[in-house]
């Protein structure tokens, strides 16, 4: 038996070898890029092709990814976030709130942990909902250069914000602006440069454009019902969902 469990830890061992050199083989450097009015410039067309104003004005949005389910308030910044028989009020700002399971209200360290959650979802899931109109963020360095097959390509570098920064993606646009994919080097994705693309277009009811599916390799992330308004009333929302927490 300790022969058998001998062996199989070195196998254990020699995969875990050859998957770390594969990754090392895979992953692609973090390319470098011209800063300054030339990549401003891009990142510009980038906003004006998703209709960044449109964004701007949009007072409520909803959505679902991953089985989370978002309703937005982007003129107060704060979220109702539901998952399972979860759900958080939640002030992305204070990443405070309030918390539910089963409809009794959490306390103490049970409801922090929810909250804590919520906020780590909206962060990742709010990006994948329109990480381009976060180009000019405070703490973003924008790079402009070229890929292989010569298309414009923005490379934005987070320094701060969220749950991970120091993270980096490299959009490739089409002609117009329009993302057709990026390039990812993140901390928690060992395989670095990974490309995945952003597709299928949808144009919001303020205007705004939002990718709704990426492939990444074999893997489809679809973004589902997602809707914008300017009440909550244009979501067939009755009443204000954050009363509980905002005066």
């Amino acid at each position: 038996m300790l022969k058998v469990l001998k062996w199989l830890g070195i196998v254990v061992a020699g995969l875990l070898i050859i998957g770390f050199i594969a990754m090392k083989i895979m992953s692609k450097p973090l390319p470098t890029g011209e800063t300054g009015a030339q990549a401003d410039a891009l990142a510009q067309k980038m906003l004006t092709a998703i209709k960044q104003e449109a964004w701007d004005t949009t007072n409520v949005v909803q959505w679902t990814f991953v089985s989370r389910n978002y309703v937005w308030d982007k003129k107060r910044h704060l979220v109702q976030v539901k998952w399972g028989e979860n759900t958080v009020l939640l002030n992305p700002n204070e990443i405070s709130g309030k918390a539910w399971k089963d409809g009794a209200e959490l306390e103490g360290n049970a409801a922090d942990k929810s909250v804590k959650k919520a906020w780590s979802s909206f962060c990742n899931d709010s990006f994948w909902l329109n990480a381009p109109a976060k180009a000019f963020d405070k703490g973003v360095t924008r790079s402009a250069l070229k890929t292989e097959e010569g298309d414009d390509a923005l490379l934005v570098q987070y320094s701060s914000g969220g749950v991970t920064p120091g993270d980096a993606y490299l959009w490739i646009l089409d002609e117009n602006g329009l993302p057709k994919a990026w390039r990812m080097w993140v901390g928690i994705i060992p395989l670095k440069g990974i490309e995945n693309t952003w597709e299928n277009w949808q144009t919001l009811a303020s205007g705004a454009k939002i990718a709704k599916s990426h492939q990444l390799g074999g893997i489809n992330l679809t973004l589902e019902n997602i809707k914008s308004a300017q009440t909550f009333e244009g979501l067939g929302i009755e009443k204000d969902p954050f009363e509980a927490i905002w005066p």
